[in-house]
């Protein structure tokens, strides 16, 4: 994985990864992130999903995403996370990465 750390939560529960797993979220989630304007470099990233409702926080601060960029990245980071073998139904889920 590359240099930085990853932890999610499903509906309130750590959800363990593999090495795998985790650097396949860590490089998706970030590449969504660093092709977003005027964001800049992550240094800590925390990506929450609650129903249809995504909201970013990136260094500390919100970013504003449209209504097109939520669907995306909704529906990116549900299919990711929905193939893991430890989760079921997604309610409501949190990334959290520091580099």
């Amino acid at each position: 994985m590359a240099s930085g750390e990853l932890s999610l939560n499903v509906n309130g529960e750590g959800i363990p990864l593999d090495y795998f797993a985790q650097g396949f979220i860590y490089q998706v989630v970030t590449g969504i992130l660093e092709t977003l304007r005027g964001t800049g470099p992550i240094k800590n990233l925390s990506l929450t999903i609650n129903g249809e409702e995504v909201r970013v926080n990136l260094n500390s601060g919100p970013v504003a995403i449209n209504r097109f960029v939520n669907k995306i990245i909704r529906n990116t980071v549900i299919g990711m996370v929905s193939s893991l073998k430890e989760v079921g139904q997604i309610d409501n889920l949190e990334i959290r990465i520091t580099k």
